[in-house]
């Protein structure tokens, strides 16, 4: 590789966070590029030339311009891991592939959205998203009764794109006693060689740093 990859990143963002994670996992050389999100930077000319939706994380991997966690998260496992993080078998696959949408929908609406409430002060009715946050906690316990991880035996990028939310859930006021299955498939992401944790945000049920 003849350069790092640029991350462009927000420090509280979950979803710049799994990229970060995935990044240091593969043992890839990163160079972190802060994108104030307070003051407005990700709408500048710039920025939305590497992504027109305005969003963090962007990554440019020596003039490989990619925009999008999930599709991030695909690219980097396609292109420097050997199968292990993002399976060819069909039915493998298909079962990462589900957990991406889980990330992109019910964790979004659900824990992500809690957590947007109270570190951002975000407008979504309270109740109704810690509600979902739970409805899907609910599931995720349930199938991690049966496998360590979200598709089975080992990580794959599932786990990291669902990680970084339901790890910072309390700080959106949602609970997760009631989740053992859950908090030890988080303990064992963050027992992964070279693991990265996202900044705590003392607020919520995060009482402490």
């Amino acid at each position: 590789m003849s350069n790092p990859i640029k991350l462009y990143n927000f420090p509280k963002s979950g979803h710049a966070h799994r990229i970060e994670l995935m990044l240091s996992l593969l043992n890839l050389p990163t160079e972190l590029v802060f994108v104030d999100l307070a003051k407005g930077a990700h709408k500048q000319p710039d920025f939305l030339a590497l992504n027109p939706f305005g969003q963090v994380p962007v990554i440019d991997d020596n003039g490989t311009v990619i925009a999008d966690s999930n599709a991030i998260l695909v690219y980097l496992a396609k292109k420097y891991d050997n199968g292990t993080w993002l399976p060819e078998e069909p039915a493998a696959a298909a079962r990462v592939q589900r957990w991406l949408s889980v990330a992109a929908g019910p964790l979004a609406f659900g824990p992500a959205a809690a957590r947007l409430v109270t570190v951002f002060g975000a407008s979504f009715n309270t109740d109704e998203v810690i509600s979902r946050a739970h409805t899907l906690l609910k599931v995720i316990d349930a199938e991690l009764a049966n496998t360590p991880f979200l598709t089975g035996s080992t990580p794959t990028i599932a786990d990291i794109a669902n990680y970084s939310y339901i790890a910072h859930a309390p700080e959106g006021n949602v609970s997760l006693e009631p989740y053992a299955n859950v908090r030890n498939w988080l303990a064992r992401i963050e027992a992964l060689p070279r693991f990265v944790p996202m900044p705590r945000t003392v607020i919520g049920l995060q009482t402490h740093a």
